[in-house]
């Protein structure tokens, strides 16, 4: 329907304002036409009596005829103090009212007009006024109302009628206007949205910002604003469930390999050599971590990790196991320093923990590799009465801003060239599953240092999250 659109409000709601303003005019015009109307009575009245002192032998028939020219019944003239009846006739009825129009009010001639256009009927009324060029102190007339009406009614209407036309007019006028201006940039706005919505992942739909009307090319530049990051976060997703995908099958074929990897493995397991006795152990928890973790089908391909099997597990072990699987891979001047009391038990999920500390001194090592400068990697624990803390810190270069801006976020965080980002976001995840939580504690040219903090009580994730 026209009228629910806003092109047709506005063009209502413009005539709706346009009469009222002109019943505004109408009424004040109204009044002013009806003083106007006696006041020409007068002045016709005041001719008829001067042509009749002029000439004091007029007939009966001419004095009727100037009264009936004038429009009224009597004519009383004031002059030098004394009152004269000018001009007379019958008349069909007694007076009903007196106006006297000498100096009256707005409000009054105001009142008189609406009673007068509210009244029917013919009356007789006075109307008393100044007599024109001075010609005498007053001028009385007696006279009808029923002319007076329907003259009235007649200026009225003409009045209503160009009220409407003007209304009409101006309404159209501004229609077009406010269309051009407002709704077709409005129906624009609409239409990107539809465009948007029907493929958000397709970057060419975001809005472009055209409209030249300050409020609208705010609403635009807003709505610009959110479809770019909703598509963003579209991608990431679309690349998250692809990622889930590739490492569903993956996972599948490593398994098998690396289940092959551990059967050579124990054929090793019973070589002589002291070296190859030290090292096995370490190689076969190494492969057998890599094979749960493709059972589990890894890291950020699900929607979120398995829940942490909980468990009191001795730290200096996990600790010992991440940092050895670094050193052997460490190039020349990156130390490793484990500072762990050996009887410190925490309640943690091992393999999900080894994860954790893996992934952080993977970054490390690699920070300082890529930078090209020796230092020391240092893995050391504490404990107070609410919480276990373990403390990974490097002489590294620090981390770039851009890393430090979005640190947990997959894709995003990744500050080797090469790095998916998702280190860091996996270990994140990781630590909130335990309840507890994984900050940077400071990082800048002279190193960097991450926190865990696991806590002793048990807390939903939803608690840590706060």
């Amino acid at each position: 329907m026209f009228l629910n659109t806003l092109s047709g409000r506005f063009l209502a709601l413009t005539i709706l304002f346009v009469m009222l303003a002109e019943i505004f005019i109408f009424v004040p015009s109204i009044a002013r036409f009806r003083e106007d109307y006696m006041m020409n009575r007068l002045e016709r009245a005041q001719i008829a009596s001067l042509a009749l002192l002029a000439n004091d032998m007029i007939d009966a028939e001419l004095e009727t005829e100037l009264l009936e020219n004038a429009g009224v019944f009597n004519v009383v003239l004031r002059r030098d103090e004394v009152r004269q009846l000018v001009l007379a006739s019958d008349m069909p009825a007694p007076i009903a009212a007196t106006y006297d129009l000498r100096n009256a009010p707005a409000s009054t001639l105001i009142l008189d007009a609406m009673r007068r256009l509210a009244t029917p009927g013919d009356e007789v009324v006075r109307v008393i006024g100044n007599p024109t060029r001075d010609a005498g102190q007053l001028i009385e007339i007696t006279m009808p109302t029923e002319p007076l009406r329907a003259a009235m009614l007649d200026y009225g209407l003409r009045i209503l009628l160009l009220s409407a036309v003007i209304s009409i007019f101006t309404a159209t006028l501004l229609f077009f206007a406010v269309r051009q201006l407002l709704v077709k940039p409005i129906e624009g706005v609409v239409s990107a949205m539809k465009s948007y919505a029907a493929a958000p992942e397709d970057a060419r739909r975001i809005i472009q910002p055209s409209a030249t009307v300050r409020e609208l090319s705010d609403a635009e530049h807003a709505l610009k604003s959110m479809q770019t990051e909703l598509t963003s976060v579209l991608r990431q997703r679309e690349r998250l469930a692809s990622l889930g995908s590739a490492v569903a099958k993956v996972s599948h074929d490593l398994r098998n390999i690396l289940t092959t990897a551990q059967l050579f493995a124990d054929r090793i397991e019973s070589s002589e050599d002291p070296v190859v006795t030290r090292m096995v152990p370490k190689l076969m928890n190494s492969i057998g971590r890599a094979v749960n973790l493709c059972e589990s089908t890894l890291a950020f391909g699900k929607a979120e990790e398995p829940p942490p099997a909980l468990d009191r597990v001795l730290l200096a072990t996990i600790v010992n196991d991440a940092v050895e699987g670094e050193r052997l891979a460490a190039g020349e001047g990156v130390l490793f320093e484990e500072n762990v009391p050996a009887s410190l038990i925490v309640r943690a999920d091992p393999e999900q923990l080894y994860r954790v500390l893996s992934n952080l001194v993977r970054n490390a090592r690699q920070a300082m590799e890529t930078a090209k400068r020796g230092g020391t990697i240092l893995v050391e624990a504490a404990e107070t009465d609410r919480h276990w803390t373990i403390a990974v810190s490097d002489d590294g270069p620090g981390l770039p801003p851009k890393a430090r801006e979005h640190l947990f976020t997959p894709f995003q965080g990744g500050a080797r060239k090469g790095g998916a980002g998702l280190g860091l976001a996996i270990a994140a995840e990781l630590i909130r599953g335990h309840g507890g939580a994984l900050r940077l504690d400071r990082t800048g040219s002279d190193g960097t240092v991450f926190v865990i903090e696991l806590p002793k009580s048990i807390v939903t994730e939803e608690q840590a999250a706060e």
